[in-house]
């Protein structure tokens, strides 16, 4: 049996944990709008055309600010296709996922969905084929109350209220060669430099994301961000990150320790962004917006793209509808460990994606919708972190692994939010449990209880036959005693276990 001791204290903390931290993203890809989240024939579906069974899950899962309208569809996409009266709005092929979009949900129609799932929007804006003079029009329509001819038409489109969006992406994967648009550093600096200026002339108060590197293994991964800030530095809030993780050739041990990842991205980053705030000796602090994170079996998309139909363009394909499992799961759980333990400067993320695409959700059209194993990490994570994040020293046994060498065999997060404390911990090891020991020093906690997720068989899925076939289990072992706790984490687990 491997062995951890953990040693935390309230009074030691990295930082505010912020609810952006549990965003989510929707983008016009795939089933996600269209036979996920708005279906209007469906059993469940309100006169607007959501589905009710669907809002009613994204509300369980506990996602606050939601990226929209993408991703790679953004730098084809223009927002003057989703206004005005659904009937008279254009289909468009989407070059990006190479499909058909029908314009049938836009902006309007999405605020409607936002408002009833209770999160805000985090709106993207086309620096790809469009640019500074497109995205001021758009932030006119939404965000100005009257007096204009866009405003004018807002309210003739059905809202005399402005949206009051206040987190606007300056474009997608700009770095990227699958991205309409694609500029290098210098040029998408520029660009996004004078967009966001542009932005703040109608509306300094603003929080504006700029464009990172759309992966820490791009080739140009550091100098991109370092020459991007260069430009942006003043006019921007945020620099995003996006990292998806997969198990390759079976590398289990590698992939639940992909949270080893994304601290050396979140550390690279962060030093980036100060060694440029050090040249420019500002004293103002960039944060990470992590807008795109999840585990995604890129390499099976990659496949099909190379074999699709040139002259075929569907609407709302199957696509990217990855079915989750048990390790899959706790890969999530441990990514949201690395989240909190970056609270400091990782202050919005965004789980990519919500429904059917990559999603903790799905649904069948005309049938039912369901959680995946990954939607239990997030949404019990989403609830119990609360308050602080606090530092948690791990001094634990390792295991081995190709991509990330030694790593230790317990990773861990907890948060203080008045008395109570909880604590996440994940166990990377394949075949045997871990015993964990935390010391908790300062706290006062008295009781404890512990749920998470594990199952015999790591490869378990859910499905619409057996859609509970995997799920939140307690943890019985977990136990007080003197200021201590313990408690035996089973191989390939993760857990959260609640102090009060």
């Amino acid at each position: 049996m491997a062995r951890a001791r953990l040693t935390l204290d309230p009074a030691f903390t990295i930082g505010a944990v912020r609810r952006r931290l549990f965003g989510g993203f929707v983008e016009h890809l795939g089933r996600h709008i269209y036979d996920g989240i708005h279906e209007p024939g469906h059993p469940s579906a309100g006169p607007d055309g959501f589905r009710r069974d669907v809002v009613e899950l994204v509300k369980e899962l506990g996602v606050t600010a939601i990226r929209y309208p993408g991703g790679n569809f953004v730098s084809g996409y223009n927002w003057e296709d989703g206004v005005g009266p659904v009937a008279d709005r254009p289909r468009r092929l989407d070059l990006a996922w190479h499909s058909t979009e029908t314009n049938q949900v836009g902006l309007h129609e999405f605020q409607t969905w936002l408002d009833l799932v209770g999160s805000e929007l985090m709106l993207a804006v086309n620096l790809g084929t469009r640019g500074a003079k497109e995205a001021i029009e758009l932030l006119e329509y939404a965000n100005l109350a009257t007096g204009t001819a866009r405003t004018d038409a807002r309210r003739a489109n059905g809202r005399a209220e402005p949206f009051g969006i206040r987190m606007w992406c300056l474009g997608n994967e700009m770095d990227g060669p699958w991205q309409l648009g694609r500029r290098d550093a210098e040029d998408y600096g520029k660009l996004a430099s004078m967009t966001a200026n542009a932005m703040r002339q109608i509306d300094p108060g603003l929080e504006l994301v700029v464009c990172g590197s759309s992966a820490r293994t791009m080739p140009t991964f550091g100098s991109w961000e370092r020459t991007v800030l260069e430009h942006t530095y003043d006019e921007v809030d945020y620099i995003s990150c996006h990292a998806y993780y997969e198990p390759v050739d079976g590398d289990y041990a590698s992939f639940l320790a992909s949270g080893a990842d994304m601290d050396a991205f979140i550390d690279a980053v962060v030093a980036t962004a100060d060694h440029v705030r050090a040249v420019k000796r500002s004293d103002k602090r960039i944060d990470i917006s992590f807008d795109e994170w999840n585990v995604w079996y890129a390499s099976r998309w990659n496949a099909i793209e190379d074999n699709l139909p040139v002259d075929h363009w569907p609407v709302a394909p199957r696509l990217l509808e990855d079915v989750y499992s048990v390790v899959d799961a706790v890969t999530v759980g441990g990514l949201l460990i690395s989240l909190l333990n970056h609270a400091d400067r990782v202050t919005s993320a965004s789980l990519a994606q919500l429904v059917n695409v990559i999603g903790p959700i799905m649904t069948e059209p005309g049938g039912p919708a369901w959680r995946q194993t990954t939607f239990f990490p997030f949404s019990l994570t989403s609830r119990l972190a609360r308050g602080d994040a606090l530092r948690v020293l791990v001094d634990a046994d390792t295991v081995t692994t190709a991509r990330h060498g030694d790593v230790p065999v317990v990773s861990a997060a907890a948060t203080a939010a008045g008395a109570g404390i909880s604590l996440f911990l994940q166990n990377r090891h394949l075949t045997e449990p871990t015993t964990v020991t935390v010391d908790l020093r300062g706290s006062s906690v008295a009781t404890v209880t512990a749920q998470g997720i594990w199952d015999d068989d790591i490869h378990a899925v859910n499905s619409p036959a057996d859609p509970d076939r995997v799920g939140l289990r307690t943890n019985d072992s977990a136990q007080l005693s003197d200021g201590t706790l313990t408690v035996t984490l089973p191989p390939v687990s993760w857990t959260a276990v609640s102090l009060a």
